[in-house]
């Protein structure tokens, strides 16, 4: 493997990371305001 791809391949995982991290933290956000508009507890 060439250090070019393995540089973009180590690189490649935060950037992945940081995306699911992102979507679990918006999905949470929507689900927590949807439950103050219903006047429902999350757990």
């Amino acid at each position: 493997m060439s250090i070019f791809g393995l540089s973009l391949y180590i690189l490649i995982w935060p950037v992945i990371s940081l995306a699911v991290l992102g979507l679990l933290c918006v999905s949470l956000v929507r689900d927590i305001r949807a439950a103050k508009r219903r006047g429902i507890d999350l757990i």
